[in-house]
């Protein structure tokens, strides 16, 4: 078999890596086309020469064509992996720093609350631009297989404004099952289960194992769990309060409801600091920048580590791979995906982006009816599909009065701040972020503007100088050096919350 995959934002070692390696673990693509592209030069060829290596040392004659050219690596694509995060770390310093003056204390900000919504201004309007060069430059009906976040708002914008079939893909199921079976303790392939909502609020419907049915038994489970009892309990007290476990993390779940980081002192009785995953504030923002400066410091060091091995043993979960396979060779593959709506689930909104079970073959994806989601859970799902809504035609339009009234119908800023607070934020924001925001010029010029007036005039609403109830300090490189193994799996993770119940700061 020969076709061409692309990966845009390469220089992601944690996803190119991991994600190259699981595709080329399939036998019959030996032969493949891979393409690299990214927007900085040196990321791109420390990623190169890794994934070079791998291919190399395995025995197959791929040779990588890298280069900053986007349109050149989407030539002839047949599958698109993206991976971005438009305005990278510097911008994401804003999604948290800005919003915590304001009280809006967010542990990771990258899917809802300030920061998702601004991330998706940032990430809409380059994902538009690479549809557009995949219509132009790809293979025809080229599968765009999205990894990068807002995953709901890219792919809601790509599919309904981009016109390239976009799916996308996330981790979260796949951990959320594997916890049910251990409170069961139970393997998580002796468990089945239908899982379905919306990206990072995606509910476990149903839990079967041997046919019996263990939903109504999860409760109980989780409380009487040594570890999840302490790590997991806003989704304990959710799956309480609603009657279903959530598939997103303690953390990530923490930021999309409006009763759990709404007064400081209340935030540290529902999160656990022994893992930033578990609520620690702008705990993503502090691993990835440790991850970066580490790889950035230590890469020459990786190049005399062993290769990765493409082997079937070594493959890991991400569904990228497992698609591409199943399209391929017709071997089924059953994952969790995430679709525009189109009525399988019956009560949340057709135009939305839901995260249902697929299965993949020769003959494509195949997504299966769901029908209602439980009241509460739907009713849940429903408050952030309409602020993703709003986000995602405030990007496409460049319009910051829906932007604004994304901000006000988000549960976390709601619960938090006023409509005037919300205001100024937006404002702040958008200034914050100008060089990633083309499409908002004259908003941003008028926020410029209503800023330094009010500055001059001493009428700005007041804010803090607030680190969050439960931040931690960056580690400093010469303080990764004393856990090396541990500062490079976080560097080479694509999940960076995989060991959860293990990581100690």
């Amino acid at each position: 078999m020969s076709f061409k995959v692309a990966f845009i934002g390469a220089g992601s070692i944690g996803f190119t890596r991991s994600l190259l390696r699981d595709l080329l673990s399939v036998p019959e693509f030996r032969n493949i086309r891979v393409a690299f592209t990214d927007i900085s030069e040196r990321n791109l060829e420390m990623v190169r020469q890794l994934c070079q290596r791998d291919i190399d040392e395995n025995g197959l004659s791929i040779r990588i064509e890298a280069t900053t050219d986007r349109r050149e690596a989407l030539k002839d694509a047949k599958y698109v992996l993206n991976t971005i995060r438009v305005g990278g770390l510097e911008a994401f310093q804003t999604d948290i720093d800005i919003p915590l003056r304001y009280g809006v204390d967010q542990c990771v900000g990258d899917t809802l609350c300030a920061g998702g919504i601004m991330y998706g201004q940032r990430g809409i309007a380059v994902m538009l631009d690479i549809c557009k060069d995949i219509r132009e430059v790809a293979a025809k009906d080229a599968l765009l297989l999205n990894y990068a976040n807002p995953m709901a708002m890219l792919t809601w914008a790509c599919n309904k404004y981009g016109g390239v079939r976009t799916i996308g893909l996330c981790h979260g199921v796949q951990h959320g099952h594997k916890q049910i079976a251990d409170v069961f303790g139970l393997k998580k392939e002796e468990v089945d289960i239908i899982c379905a909502g919306i990206n990072h609020q995606t509910w476990y419907i149903q839990i079967r194992h041997k046919g019996r049915d263990l939903t109504g038994e999860l409760l109980e489970a989780f409380e009487r769990h040594p570890v999840y009892s302490r790590t997991e309990k806003v989704r304990i007290d959710m799956l309480r309060r609603f009657g279903y476990y959530s598939t997103e993390s303690n953390g990530h779940l923490s930021e999309y409801v409006p009763w759990y980081r709404k007064r400081p002192e209340e935030i540290r009785d529902w999160i656990d600091l022994g893992s930033w995953i578990n609520g620690e504030t702008g705990g993503y923002l502090r691993v990835c920048t440790e991850g970066r400066n580490w790889f950035e410091t230590d890469f020459p060091n990786w190049l005399k580590e062993p290769p990765l091995k493409f082997r079937p043993e070594d493959r890991g979960y991400e569904h990228g791979s497992f698609i591409i396979e199943s399209l391929e060779t017709g071997r089924v593959y059953r994952g969790h995906f995430n679709v525009v709506n189109g009525g399988v689930i019956s009560n949340l909104p057709d135009d939305a982006i839901v995260e249902v079970p697929g299965y993949v073959d020769a003959n494509g994806i195949s997504i299966p009816h769901i029908g209602d989601l439980p009241l509460g859970p739907a009713a849940v799902c429903n408050a952030s599909i309409s602020v993703q809504r709003l986000a995602v035609e405030a990007a496409v339009r460049g319009d910051d009065f829906l932007l604004r009234q994304a901000f006000m119908m988000d549960p976390l800023v709601g619960a938090v701040c006023n409509p005037k607070e919300i205001w100024q934020m937006v404002d702040e924001m958008l200034v914050a972020q100008e060089q990633w925001l083309p499409q908002y010029k004259e908003a941003i010029a008028a926020a410029k503007a209503r800023l330094e007036a009010g500055r001059a005039a001493g009428t700005l609403i007041p804010t803090r100088d607030y680190q969050g109830a439960a931040r931690l300090k960056v580690k400093t490189v010469e303080e990764m050096e004393r856990d090396r193994e541990a500062a490079t799996k976080n560097a080479a993770a694509a999940d960076k919350g995989q060991d959860r119940e293990k990581a100690k700061h």
